[in-house]
């Protein structure tokens, strides 16, 4: 499979989830989920308030994929991994609901910057800063109420939050591990 495919794959089944009934059943609902419902900590993240939403989200992961250019395998297990991270944490703040991918695409942006920063591109330490800022901002100012109107949602900063620690987290990971391997051969 290649990473056009993967993508398209995606696209389809984020637009299939926006649909009802499918909606229903899959959006980050905290009261479906302490009742059993625990594929909603993973699908939450692939619905969406809106089309416009939706569209912004899906034109995000396309763009890191583009500039990152990661493998098939890489994406696939991130965007898993992000996902259920995000969902999980989001299981400790106030939220009722969550629906987005913005989450997932701060865990995503953080992991593949790093990883490049540690590699040895100078210039991706300015994407890590830049990420970093970004969402610290959010916490501390909020989002901006053009997104807000845009989604006709509350930005759930959380998950930009949790994304983003999750990215570097797992690409310090990534980097330690592949050292360590080289070392020891």
């Amino acid at each position: 499979m290649n990473l056009y495919l993967l993508l398209s794959i995606v696209t389809l089944i984020c637009f299939g989830l926006q649909t009802e009934p499918f909606s229903h059943f899959v959006t980050w609902q905290l009261n479906s989920i302490q009742e059993g419902q625990w594929w909603r900590i993973v699908t939450g993240n692939f619905t969406h308030t809106n089309y416009s939403h939706l569209a912004m989200n899906i034109l995000g992961l396309w763009v890191i994929s583009y500039i990152f250019k990661p493998t098939v395998r890489s994406l696939g297990l991130l965007l898993i991994v992000v996902s259920a991270g995000v969902g999980f944490s989001l299981l400790l703040s106030n939220l009722p609901n969550y629906m987005g991918l913005s989450g997932t695409l701060h865990g995503l942006f953080a992991f593949y910057s790093l990883q490049e920063a540690l590699s040895g591109r100078k210039s991706s330490w300015l994407l890590v800063i830049g990420v970093i800022i970004k969402v610290v901002s959010e916490q501390w100012l909020g989002a901006p109420a053009s997104t807000a109107n845009f989604i006709q949602a509350r930005v759930a900063t959380e998950a930009h939050l949790a994304g983003l620690t999750l990215g570097l987290i797992l690409s310090i990971f990534m980097v330690v591990k592949s050292r360590a391997v080289a070392h020891s051969n």
